[in-house]
């Protein structure tokens, strides 16, 4: 059984950037990516539907040590093509096992260890460090509409695109109004007959242009690294200026991105009921779109929009609840993915299971009573990568921490009386995904570490300069944590 110091799981974004900071502030530390696929970028190498692309800018997206050189708006290849990059150019890429979907942890504080499983191979390590997100790449979010088998054409879900479908000529229905659907629509306008895209509510879109002619014209005047942090501290200054101001003023945020909408939208589409939202911006995340590709799409007329519930598939398309009929030969339901937390891993400590619904989430990143685990979680209202590399440069710190103090072991512990507090998902937005996957997914308190912010600035402060020694977390030594576990069992 292989035994690494510290066991990353996932080789995505989140991942190789984990790798990289590891071996450049932790380099002391072995490490090993286990990846469960046969291959680099998670998201963005799982995702092959037509359009996919960020809905972040890159220069906030990308990592913020390896400079990204094109487009702010970037496709999914190129994204996979960056990601596989970066992992080759910092050797991170050697680190990582392919084909190891890891399927249970085991902790033993006798041995300070987890033993790891996966669906081949079994592992030992003193630190997991989960890098897997909270999408369940098995299978997206499908909602049984009734008389789909009845239907004659085809239907597909975004997350599993077939790479040989033909939608040239053909009438397709996209239900949704996401960030996937609202991709979706632009991509295949044109090439399709037709593309309708039916949603039950709208949601608040904003455009942008693709490209970001601020970096385009610096990087011709600065070296490519100083040109990359500049522009990368001007757009997160930009993003959590804008956050704050649409929470903050949120009637006055919604009139803007209303009026914005409806600017750009052919006589023949009115703003309500189809681009006017009822809940406020950022109860939900944005929609974006590049250079207003999808209102461009409804204007010249490939695409259009319907707003209404489905009653029925029938067999030529989709009866709606208003008794109007869309005909279709392709369905896309772009309805939402399905969370999971951890990848889905079966946590035990000590011989006990870990109900991880039932855990509060240390920093956004660590669970109360789970020893020498974290968990990369990045921001709903700014760039995943913004949090997930701090997360990584925590982790470095805490690895760095338990050697200068001769530990092994760290442990955040909750005080009940926050743990009897309201309890609120890790993860607090009102989409429809995250409320599904409510009861599964880990908590985060009212207050203090326990709370998850979306603050970026404060978290740089607390993730790179702040106190590890902050009460909450519990440092002992395997030494003390096996006795103190043999004196529990013996009733002493």
């Amino acid at each position: 059984m292989e035994h690494f110091d510290v066991l990353i799981v996932g080789a995505g974004l989140s991942g190789i950037g984990a790798g990289y900071r590891l071996q450049t502030q932790s380099p002391d530390r072995s490490y090993a990516i286990l990846e469960a696929r046969d291959a680099i970028g998670g998201t963005w190498d799982l995702f092959r539907y037509p359009g996919i692309r960020s809905d972040s800018d890159m220069f906030t997206l990308g990592f913020p040590f390896h400079s990204w050189a094109g487009k702010a708006i970037a496709d999914g290849t190129d994204i996979r093509e960056y990601v596989n990059e970066t992992a080759s150019t910092y050797g991170i890429d050697k680190h990582i096992r392919f084909g190891q979907k890891v399927l249970r942890a085991s902790w033993s504080s006798e041995t300070a260890q987890w033993t790891v499983e996966t669906n081949d191979s079994s592992y030992t390590c003193s630190f997991i460090y989960t890098c897997s997100g909270y999408y369940d790449y098995d299978q997206g979010y499908v909602v049984d509409f009734p008389g789909k088998e009845s239907f004659g054409g085809t239907v597909i879900h975004p997350q599993h695109w077939p790479e040989d479908l033909d939608y040239a000529g053909k009438r397709v229905v996209i239900v949704g109004s996401g960030a996937t659907a609202v991709t979706l629509v632009p991509a295949m306008a044109g090439t399709a007959e037709h593309v309708t895209m039916l949603q039950r509510t709208p949601s608040y879109i904003a455009s942008r242009p693709a490209a970001d002619a601020f970096a385009d014209r610096l990087r011709g005047v600065l070296p490519e690294k100083l040109a990359h942090r500049v522009v990368r501290t001007k757009n997160i200054v930009t993003s959590t200026l804008t956050y704050n101001a649409f929470r903050k003023f949120p009637s006055h945020a919604a009139w803007l991105l209303n009026r914005m909408a409806a600017k750009q939208l052919p006589d023949s589409i009115p703003a309500d009921p189809h681009f006017i939202p009822k809940y406020k911006p950022w109860d939900q995340r944005l929609c974006l779109v590049p250079d207003s590709d999808l209102f461009r799409a409804l204007r010249n007329g490939t695409a259009s929009v319907v707003t209404d519930e489905i009653s029925r598939f029938t067999p030529t398309g989709l009866l709606l609840k208003s008794g109007e009929e869309l005909e279709a030969d392709i369905v896309v339901t772009a309805t939402g993915l399905r969370m999971v937390a951890l990848g889905k891993i079966e946590l035990t400590v000590d011989g006990r299971p870990v109900p991880v619904s039932e855990t509060f989430v240390y920093k956004g990143m660590m669970l109360s009573g789970v020893p020498n685990l974290a968990w990369c979680v990045g921001y709903t209202n700014n760039s995943w990568t913004l949090r997930s590399d701090l997360s990584s440069q925590f982790v470095a710190r805490l690895l760095n921490h338990l050697r200068a103090t001769g530990t092994d072991i760290c442990l955040p512990e909750i005080e009940p009386a926050e743990y009897d507090a309201p309890r609120r998902p890790v993860v607090d937005l009102s989409s429809g995904y995250i409320q599904r996957a409510a009861a599964i997914l880990p908590r985060q308190g009212p207050n203090g570490p326990w709370r998850l912010r979306q603050n970026y600035p404060r978290d740089l402060f607390t993730f790179r300069f702040g106190s590890i020694e902050d009460g909450v977390l519990k440092f002992t030594r395997r030494e003390q944590a096996a006795a103190g576990r043999r004196t529990a069992h013996s009733g002493g």
